[in-house]
């Protein structure tokens, strides 16, 4: 879906910097629960200061003209390192969407746990020789950045960013949901309740890269081995695992007889064999 935008643009050196086109959002959704939100414009530096009619941009969905004399290393650099404050805000076009989404009446506002929302900011620049590269930093608890050099076609990148991004919403919130367990270490049968959303819905989840285009998976690789995804996943699912096997022992210990005769025990046996399998 495009979106008609003119704004200004974030620059590392606050020169004000305007420009104008439309932005293009889609949504998607992995497994019926993960909605994920992505909007993506291609700027084109070094047109004319009079605008055209709204009719031109329109016909022309993800392209943003930016007039005059514009560094491209100063919008990218402002782009990912400035939270958008009277400029252009892709983030704010995507949760737009989302909030959409999620106030459709035919949905059951009965989500199986609260996760917060986390961002990926990425830019692109096209390279016709040298080779290609890509940094990714973690810049908040809520949003990550990522700056790519390689001439691909952008749908291909725009797969690989979404990608990225739904993977480390999916480490981060399992981390979250295993702290959340971590709290409760005194109550066996809470801490197992806890940690029951993570086993019935995310665990399956995890396919990193099985979305991206052959040519990009070079920057999976890459992605592997610093921060190392998969290494934090498989630590973080064996320590559920573990947690889930100590509190079902626990809580079928002769110690915890009372406790299972308030109906406790079927939780621990649910979520416990859930895990066996």
């Amino acid at each position: 879906m495009p979106t008609g935008v003119k704004c200004r643009l974030a620059t590392r050196t606050g020169r004000r910097i305007w420009g104008i086109g439309t932005a293009v959002t889609h949504a998607s959704v992995t497994g019926r629960r993960v909605l994920q939100g992505s909007t993506y414009t291609e700027l084109t530096l070094g047109g004319s200061d009079r605008p055209a009619p709204w009719s031109h941009y329109l016909s022309r969905p993800g392209s943003f003209d930016v007039p005059g004399k514009a560094n491209w290393g100063d919008i990218r650099d402002g782009f990912l390192g400035q939270e958008p404050q009277d400029t252009l805000d892709l983030g704010a076009i995507s949760e737009r969407m989302m909030d959409g989404i999620q106030s459709r009446p035919d949905l059951d506002r009965e989500p199986p746990f609260r996760a917060r929302r986390t961002a990926l900011r990425w830019t692109l620049e096209d390279l016709a020789e040298d080779p290609p590269w890509a940094h990714f930093t973690i810049a908040s608890p809520t949003l990550r950045t990522l700056q790519l050099a390689v001439k691909a076609d952008t749908e291909k990148v725009l797969q690989l960013c979404e990608d990225l991004a739904l993977h480390d919403w999916l480490l981060t919130t399992l981390l979250d949901l295993i702290e959340r367990g971590q709290r409760k270490a005194g109550q066996l049968a809470e801490m197992v309740e806890s940690l029951r959303p993570a086993v019935e819905h995310l665990l399956h989840l995890w396919l990193p890269g099985a979305r991206v285009d052959e040519s990009l998976l070079p920057f999976w690789d890459g992605f592997e081995r610093r921060p190392g995804f998969s290494r934090q996943w498989e630590v973080s699912v064996n320590q559920i695992r573990d947690q889930i096997a100590v509190t079902t022992a626990g809580l079928l210990s002769p110690a915890s007889a009372g406790i299972r005769r308030q109906g406790t025990s079927g939780t621990g046996w649910s979520v416990g064999t859930t895990t066996d399998e």
